[in-house]
């Protein structure tokens, strides 16, 4: 959910914030928004656009295969909305990252907020839906790695969507707005890390009874997608925003 960050001051109106322009990877004001650029911009900045690739090889992949095979009402929607919600996750992820101004953190937050209400939509539907396929048929609750994956993955969600909300908008929670801002870190690392256990889920979905026989998605198709993302992710990652730097 929405990070609380500290709102640094710059007095260059056309230069990144010094203490959180230096990426991951990269030059300092690579992966960081200018004060004048409009937040969307945001979604491929610096390597964002490879994760943007990736994401939507990943979309393409999953629902050309869905599409392509006879449908399920119980099953099929399953991996389309939780497809979209990675998606949206990673969305929430970019269009956060390189805010560094006052303006650009409060309009960041607000989207990103928004993005994760998306997709808590999004993964609640298609868990109820294959949970509703399993107490229908009978079927087991955890039968594969990928259930086990999914399980953590949307444990760690909540958790993380309730952090960040509480954060954001109830400080006092935390002792007041300087404590809560001084956890903003952990979200933000929390995130990074969620993001990592939801691409490891889809890939163990791969190795489904469904998916092998139905749909016989390729691994090293799914691995190439996912790879694309981190790609984009991470060498934009601020490392003084995860407290890594002074």
């Amino acid at each position: 959910m929405a990070s609380t960050e500290p709102l640094p001051q710059t007095t260059d109106s056309n230069a990144p914030a010094p203490t959180e322009s230096e990426p991951l990877l990269g030059r300092p004001g690579d992966a960081t928004q200018r004060p004048d650029a409009p937040l969307f911009k945001n979604l491929f900045l610096g390597t964002a656009w490879l994760a943007q690739v990736g994401a939507i090889l990943l979309l393409a992949i999953l629902w050309s295969a869905v599409f392509t095979h006879p449908t399920l009402p119980l099953v099929s929607p399953h991996p389309l909305l939780q497809s979209l919600g990675v998606f949206t996750v990673l969305q929430a992820i970019l269009i956060l990252q390189p805010t560094h101004t006052p303006a650009s953190k409060l309009a960041g937050q607000r989207a990103h907020a928004l993005l994760h209400l998306l997709s808590f939509s999004l993964f609640a539907a298609g868990t109820t839906i294959i949970e509703t396929n399993k107490q229908v048929h009978g079927l087991p609750h955890f039968h594969s790695p990928h259930a086990y994956l999914g399980t953590a993955a949307a444990a760690l969600l909540l958790a993380q969507y309730a952090f960040g909300l509480t954060i954001w908008a109830a400080p006092r929670l935390y002792g007041g707005e300087a404590r809560a801002r001084a956890l903003w870190k952990y979200h933000r690392a929390v995130g990074y890390a969620a993001l990592v256990l939801l691409l490891a889920t889809v890939a163990a979905a791969v190795e489904t009874d469904y998916v092998r026989a139905e749909l016989r998605l390729r691994l090293w198709a799914v691995l190439l997608a996912e790879g694309l993302i981190v790609v984009g992710v991470f060498p934009r990652v601020h490392l003084r925003k995860l407290g890594l730097r002074g």
